[in-house]
């Protein structure tokens, strides 16, 4: 019996070409930040790297996995209690910058938006705050971050996770 292996080289080579396809993003976890000084609970990938710089009016947590998750979260004083008016004037500072492109979704906490440079160099990027017990909390994509669509939207969700 003459056996034909080129009909499992091709099933082969179509297997490993539908799983790098296929890419499976790193599941997201709990990640506690209270050892951070930050009485929240958001989901991260589980190999989450946290940083904290203490600055004189906030702290800055920043949050970095695989797969371009970078999140960045600022903790300040609250400068207000409705965190519906805290998002829309974020949202009116992120319309005053250059490269501002649209808007791509809207909640009463946040949202998620598009960073135009030319036709070839379009970022996305998010906003989603919380306010409780006299603080604000500030998340958005890490400040070096050209991020892709599903980038944005993954981090909007951890984001948007956090109790």
């Amino acid at each position: 019996m003459k056996i034909h292996h080129f009909p499992i080289s091709l099933l082969a080579l179509g297997m490993l070409l539908w799983m790098v396809a296929c890419k499976v993003e790193p599941k997201l976890k709990p990640l506690n930040l209270m050892k951070y000084g930050v009485p929240l609970t958001i989901l991260a990938p589980d190999s989450a790297v946290v940083k904290k710089r203490d600055m004189i009016v906030q702290q800055d947590i920043t949050i970095q996995g695989p797969d371009g998750f970078d999140l960045q979260l600022y903790v300040s004083n609250a400068s207000t209690t409705d965190p519906k008016a805290l998002k829309d004037s974020l949202l009116a500072q992120v319309k005053r910058q250059p490269y501002f492109s649209k808007l791509i979704a809207i909640e009463d906490q946040g949202f998620i938006f598009e960073n135009k440079v030319d036709s070839a160099a379009v970022f996305y990027d998010f906003r989603y705050v919380i306010i409780r017990a006299g603080k604000e909390y500030q998340f958005q994509g890490g400040l070096l971050g050209n991020f892709t669509i599903e980038q944005a939207t993954r981090m909007y969700e951890a984001a948007t996770s956090a109790k």
